[in-house]
């Protein structure tokens, strides 16, 4: 079966388990609340429907809930289960399909089934053997009638069992209810057939939220007005076979078995399996002795005890050690063991592990003995005793943790660890007598001992020769000299005052060690380690750490952090691939033999010097770096760096630096933000596919050789006076504001830069007729910025670029109308598309002359030319013979099928003349051929005073700020956006004609137009029915 399959199958298993819980739970507890949450009870209606009080149960009450639990997990083998008598408070009307709004549920709680409870009570009920026959072996029990081929419970109908056919419709269900909750001593503790048949027909609609579905076939539609029910059979078949149905109770918790036993024999039968009993926990719950005994007695095959916050634990327990036989593990947390319990864990011969956590032990004395001859781990943890003597010949595991105890008596020759940690009490002769008295000790832990002392770990390095792993954290007086260790491996000392330099040397003789911590070692000023096994190490927080040096070949693991005074690094070792030095302020000379490092990060190593880039050259020691992080190093002037395997660079915030250059052919990225200062830079060669150098404005001179450079910013470098760009991938130069680029800089470019697409060149002052004319070698250029230059002569760029589609001259204040005759007279330039002459000193003529005649532009800026006076389409003499006069009458939208409009050449799209502060009339006629013409921006304008347009498709004019505007005549059967803000000499009668022709306006702005009032907003309507939307504030 495939992965897939399995966890489909598994889902529709617990789905019916589910189901099958459902039905389990009506019994009068819910899964989730009966044993994880207090129960509430809910008060008797007061028939008018009000809100239902809750209270809280007593505590008597919950200890009957914990009883009743507790029953369902024997069996309910002579249980006695108090419920109380159960008295509906109303009956039901007539032919209601309403159920009881609440139910008494005394110590049980309420139980909700979809909304409301529904739990037939019995008086004083005692569950006896017989009433569980299946659990016994009797041969007797719930009737219930078996599927031949599923063997599977059949319930019966709620029709049949109920005895509910009879034809009487006032208070049916009531009845029904009576008569399932009157049982006897003799009936079974699961579900009866009426109760389940009961519970089947509320949830016949599949609901959970809904009311029970009125059993009532046909109702009135069949005209029988007595109110009689046609109940139809309710079969479940539950195909689970023991052995999935063992599998999917394996997911459930002890609760939710007892839960599920008391669905039915079966599930009771799979519930009670001994798999699912290997461990009794009991957690913070009332239990008498009588029935923890019978547990005991049921589950006799219980190998682990847990138990947590139960009263007389220790009576509980050594009831447990006599009558389980094979109990293995014994957990105990919270409360008070004497001396009784200690001495009876011989009576449990199987016993191995035994953990005691936070606890009171021994009687008045507070002495305990432990002795057990098969005990392997012991426990004892956050307990308050005295004295504690463990003789214990199997035990290898012994943790005493924050015990409270001033002595402690070990014969455990075969201990091999030893927990002592936080033993504040316990001396440095009791430390010494514990430990020395255990000869196989591996593993030691006596941190927060604060008593111990350096002869103590000489006895233990004498009497404990195998000892691999050490932790002495905050021991104050140890300083761990002359202490010899030769098969240590771990070894911890965080927060010991006394460790020095002196100190090393001692370390240095555990020529097995692994794993060294020093944090927080105030007085160590240096460490200097020749270890071969040595793996990893930590220095933190060390306030007077100036010298580091270690060698070892398997070292791969380095943290030194908050060193304020270290000066000096030294670090040879083949098997370390990252190294982080970060904020190690006073770092000045590092030196690396690291032949596998990858990743280094010296961010804010702010003392770091020139020399450190010889480490990560090529012959420096780490031939594989690949990542370089040197940010903020503000001692750092000049970086040359030579490295075949580097492959990223940061030098961030490195203000300092004024020159760099980098010999790095596989370099792919680099980041120089915030290098305010760098004046000189050579990148050759790199690997980079793109760089940004527009943030170093000091950039003086330049040098690049990236073969696979495609996009190159310099934007801002405003020194940049000499630039060598060989880069023939390169397909983007934005150059803009490059003062001081000189021609012969583009000249060198141009020539080993032939891919070049995009050229920007915006403010380049420098830049002549002898640069532009190196443009011929830029075959492929589509888009060109000479905004903001003092050019005259384009005719290079006439002449050169044949395949330029952008020509962007905006702010150009020295051209004329000659600079552009090319254009308009001689056709060059086929292929534009796009044309900013914006803020230029070209006039009216050279202006309509090029929209005239340059029929392919589609998008032409004109903002805030101030030669332009009037926009009069075709005053220039220029007309098409090919296009007649009457293209199609002003009323017609569809002009797309029109021949003329086919023949059509003009392509303009976008026209826009924003801020032109002469212009006085706009008028474009049907003779001007603009059928492509969509949107025209005259905002701002403020001299406009008459606009006349008929161009078919256009869709938006904005008119804003045309504070002169006073004639307004507009043929556009396409327009649906009209911005009219600010016009404030714009009458109400000439907007009405002129939006009387624009049959799909929608939007129309008039926010600031005094003389259109309010009043005239619905005629306006009523002259051009598409419109949606008037914008103004004097819309309420």
């Amino acid at each position: 079966m495939s992965a897939g399959g399995t966890d489909s199958w598994k889902r529709e298993a617990i789905l019916v388990l589910g189901l099958r819980l459902g039905l389990g739970l009506g019994l009068g507890f819910t899964a989730s609340g009966m044993a994880d949450r207090r129960m509430k009870a809910v008060a008797d209606d007061d028939g008018v429907g009000g809100d239902d009080e809750v209270r809280e149960l007593e505590p008597e009450e919950e200890e009957e809930l914990v009883e009743w639990e507790l029953g369902l997990s024997l069996g309910r083998r002579g249980w006695k289960v108090r419920r109380r008598q159960w008295n509906p408070t109303r009956e039901q009307g007539v032919g209601s399909s309403r159920p009881l709004q609440s139910l008494r549920l005394g110590a049980l709680g309420e139980d909700r089934l979809g909304e409301r409870a529904f739990v037939p009570l019995a008086p004083e009920l005692v569950l006896k053997d017989e009433d569980f026959p299946e659990v016994l072996g009797i041969n007797g029990g719930w009737d219930m009638e078996r599927d031949s081929q599923h063997k599977r419970p059949k319930v019966i109908d709620f029709g049949e069992a109920c005895h509910c056919t009879d034809a009487s419709s006032s208070g049916a269900e009531a009845s029904a209810l009576l008569n399932a909750g009157e049982h006897n001593a003799q009936s079974s503790s699961v579900l009866s057939e009426n109760e389940m048949a009961y519970y089947l027909s509320l949830f016949s609609n599949d609901s959970y939220d809904k009311k029970p579905r009125d059993a009532t076939d046909g109702g009135g539609a069949d005209g029988n007005s007595s109110g009689s029910r046609n109940v139809e059979d309710i079969e479940i078949r539950m195909d689970l076979s023991d052995d999935l149905l063992h599998l999917i109770f394996s997911f459930l918790g002890q609760k939710d078995l007892c839960r599920a036993g008391a669905t039915c024999k079966q599930w009771l039968s799979a519930s009670a399996h001994e798999d699912f009993w290997r461990c009794l926990k009991f957690e913070n719950t009332g239990i008498s002795f009588h029935n923890f005994a019978t547990i005991c007695r049921r589950y006799q095959n219980a190998t682990e005890l847990s138990m947590s916050g139960i009263p007389n634990a220790d009576v509980l327990v050594m009831e447990a050690m006599t009558s389980l036989r094979r109990l293995e593990t014994i957990f105990l947390e919270r409360g008070q063991l004497g001396d009784e319990f200690f001495r009876s864990l011989t009576e449990c011969p199987a016993l191995t592990t035994l953990s005691i956590c936070d606890a009171s032990l021994g009687n008045g004395i507070q002495e305990i003995s432990v002795h057990h001859d098969k005990l392997h781990d012991l426990h004892i943890v956050k307990c308050r005793v005295l004295r504690i003597s463990v003789r214990c010949p199997q035990l290898q595991k012994l943790s005493l943790k924050r015990t409270s105890m001033a002595h402690a008596l070990l014969h455990c020759p075969l201990l091999h660890e030893l927990d002592l940690s936080s033993c504040h009490k316990l001396s440095d002769a009791a430390i010494r007598s514990a430990t020395t008295s255990c000869p196989l000790l591996a593993s030691l832990d006596m941190s927060s001992c604060s008593c111990l002392s350096d002869e103590t770990l000489r006895e233990i390095a004498f009497s404990c020769p195998n000892l691999c792993v050490l932790d002495v954290s905050n021991c104050p007086n140890i300083s761990f000299e002359s202490v010899r260790l030769p098969m240590l491996i771990d070894l911890k000392l965080h927060t010991c005052e006394g460790i020095t330099a002196a100190s090393m040397s001692a370390i240095s003789h555990s020529r097995m060690l692994e794993a060294l911590q020093l944090d927080n070692c105030g007085l160590l000023t240096s460490v200097s380690l020749d270890m071969p096994h040595l793996r990893n190490i930590s220095l933190v927080h060390l306030r007077k750490f100036v010298d580091l040096n270690l060698r070892s070949p398997v070292l791969s693991y380095i943290k030194v952090s908050r060193c304020s005074a270290l000066h000096r690094i030294s670090i040879t070792s083949n098997a370390l691939q990252k190294l982080v030095l970060q904020k190690q302020e006073s770092l000045s000379t590092l030196s690396l033999q690291c032949h596998n490092l990858i990743e280094v990060d010296l961010s804010d190593c702010e003392s770091l010097t020139n020399s450190v880039c010889e480490v990560f050259s090529d012959g420096g020691g780490c031939p594989m770096l690949r990542s370089l992080i040197l940010d903020n190093c503000e001692s750092l002037s000049m970086v040359r760096l030579s490295s075949s395997s580097l492959i990223s660079l940061s030098l961030a915030d490195c203000r300092s630096m004024t020159f760099i250059e980098l010999s790095c052919p596989n370099l792919q990225k680099i980041n120089l933000d915030g290098c305010d200062h760098l004046e000189k830079a050579s990148f050759c060669p790199v690997g980079l596919e793109s760089l940004n150098l527009g943030i170093c404005p000091k950039l003086s001179i330049l040098q690049i050789e990236a073969p696979k450079m495609s996009i190159l910013e310099l934007k801002g470098c405003g020194m940049l006076s000499q630039a060598s760009i060989n880069c023939p991938r390169l397909t983007s130069l934005d150059a803009s504001f490059c003062r001081q680029l000189l021609d012969d800089s583009l000249s060198k470019t141009a020539a080993s830069c032939p891919h070049i697409q995009y050229l920007i060149l915006s403010s380049c002052l420098s830049i002549g007729v002898d640069g532009l004319s190196s443009l011929h070698w830029l075959r492929q250029l589509t888009l060109l910025d000479l905004s903001y230059t003092f050019l005259t002569n384009l005719r290079p760029v006439f002449d050169s670029c044949s395949q330029l589609k952008i020509l962007k001259l905006s702010a150009c204040k020295y051209l004329t109308d000659s600079s552009l005759e090319a254009l308009y007279k001689e056709d060059a330039l086929p292929a534009l598309l796009e044309l900013d002459l914006s803020y230029s000193s070209v006039g009216q003529t050279a202006i309509l002359e090029l929209l005239a005649c340059c029929t392919n532009l589609v998008h032409v800026n004109l903002n805030g030319c101030t030669n332009l006076n009037e926009l009069v389409w075709g005053s220039s003499g220029y007309h098409s013979s090919e296009m007649p006069v009457d293209i199609c009458p002003s009323n017609s939208i569809p002009v797309e099928n029109n021949e003329a409009f086919k023949k059509s050449d003009c392509l303009l799209e976008v026209l826009n003349c924003t801020g032109c502060p002469n212009i006085k009339k706009v008028l474009i006629p049907l003779t001007a051929h603009c059928l492509h013409l969509s949107k025209i921006n005259l905002n701002l304008s403020t001299n406009l005073k008459e606009v006349d347009l008929m161009c078919f498709n256009l869709c938006t004019l904005n008119l804003s700020n045309c504070s002169s505007l006073e004639v307004l005549k507009l043929d556009c059967p396409r327009l649906t956006n009209l911005q009219l803000l600010a016009c404030i000499m714009l009458e109400e009668e000439e907007l009405e004609s002129a939006i009387s022709h624009c049959e799909v306006l929608e939007t129309l702005n008039l926010h600031s137009c005094p003389k259109i009032n309010a009043e005239d907003f619905d005629k306006l309507r009523v002259i051009c029915p598409s419109l949606k939307r008037i914008q103004s504030s004097l819309m309420g």
